[in-house]
């Protein structure tokens, strides 16, 4: 049986606290309930989140409709071509009265923290985020420093074919749980958000939804949920199959499949069930893999992505028989 958390909400119904979650984003963000909610499930799990997609879609707004919708210490980082690592992590300056370096921490000492345009920044300071994403530390000095838990990196970037943009390092993209994108809204949906930032934006008077306890203690009940032996040897044939794809060149990590587990286990989670199912396991595989997938020249220029490979994976890799079904601890 699941332990009851000490929070004060019930998380008895795990679905009903989601749900209020996306309500409180869809404020801001209209007709995007299946993205919100992925994006919700990343951070039941502590992932980090990567949101791709053209300028002036709403990403920024959307990560910071996600992370004032829960009551951490969020702070902002606007990624530029001048940027230094030190930007980042934080610098130790001379203190003339104590004769001794004070550090002072960088912006990504934080719980939340949106990481914006960040592919708009030299590969050197976005090398300075790796220790942070795998890690949870920095190191600034030669001394490394823990960052505050939960901590939770929310990403945008603009696509590569936009003017001043970088590629962000295969390491690094390993490191997002998921990459998600906004997509332009339906006429009616844009005609509704016109409405709503008529006076004033909506993102300025969203509330908290969950404490910073509340949250910590929701990731430690996603990763009580069961996931059975057929199910694990599943998500590596996933992995595998990538591995062997002829149009890929760097397929999942085993960093990759333990990401797809977690987030199986934060999507059960989040339908009330205690266990995984396959179906669990196929709802998040796209924005869990296809992003962590290196193709060949040759397969680009085809028009081949990612986003199609994992698809096509997803269809014609072998699920498990039912034997785990309602299977329990």
């Amino acid at each position: 049986m699941l332990s009851k958390p000490t929070a004060s909400l019930s998380f008895d119904r795990p679905e009903a606290v989601v749900e209020r979650m996306i309500y409180n984003v869809e404020k801001v963000i209209v007709g995007k309930t299946d993205l919100i909610e992925k994006a919700i499930i990343a951070l039941l799990c502590g992932g980090h989140i990567l949101l791709e997609d053209v300028p002036g879609v709403g990403k920024t707004m959307f990560v910071r409709a996600l992370a004032k919708t829960v009551g951490c210490e969020f702070k902002r980082i606007q990624f530029t071509p001048d940027m230094l690592p030190s930007d980042v992590t934080g610098v130790s300056v001379y203190n003339q009265k104590t004769a001794e370096f004070e550090f002072r921490p960088g912006p990504i000492m934080a719980n939340m923290v949106l990481a914006d345009e960040i592919n708009r920044t030299s590969p050197k300071t976005q090398a300075a985020l790796l220790e942070a994403m795998e890690e949870r530390k920095v190191t600034a000095d030669g001394t490394t420093y823990a960052l505050p838990e939960p901590f939770l990196l929310l990403a945008t970037q603009n696509p590569l074919a936009y003017e001043g943009t970088y590629a962000l390092p295969e390491a690094q993209l390993d490191r997002f749980m998921i990459k998600l994108r906004l997509g332009y809204p339906k006429p009616e949906q844009e005609a509704e958000l016109l409405g709503r930032l008529q006076e004033k934006h909506p993102v300025d008077a969203l509330k908290p939804v969950l404490l910073k306890e509340e949250l910590v203690s929701l990731q430690q009940r996603v990763r009580t949920v069961y996931v059975d032996d057929a199910l694990k040897r599943y998500i590596v044939s996933i992995a595998e199959a990538t591995r062997r794809h002829p149009d890929i060149n760097l397929g999942a990590s085993p960093r990759a499949s333990l990401a797809l587990m977690r987030a199986a286990q934060a999507h059960a989670f989040v339908r009330g069930r205690t266990y995984v199912v396959p179906d669990d396991i196929k709802a998040m595989l796209i924005c869990t893999i296809a992003h962590r997938l290196i193709l060949h020249p040759e397969a680009r220029m085809t028009g081949k992505s990612g986003e199609a490979i994992a698809r096509h994976i997803a269809d014609t890799v072998p699920v498990p028989g039912p034997r785990y079904a309602g299977s329990t601890k």
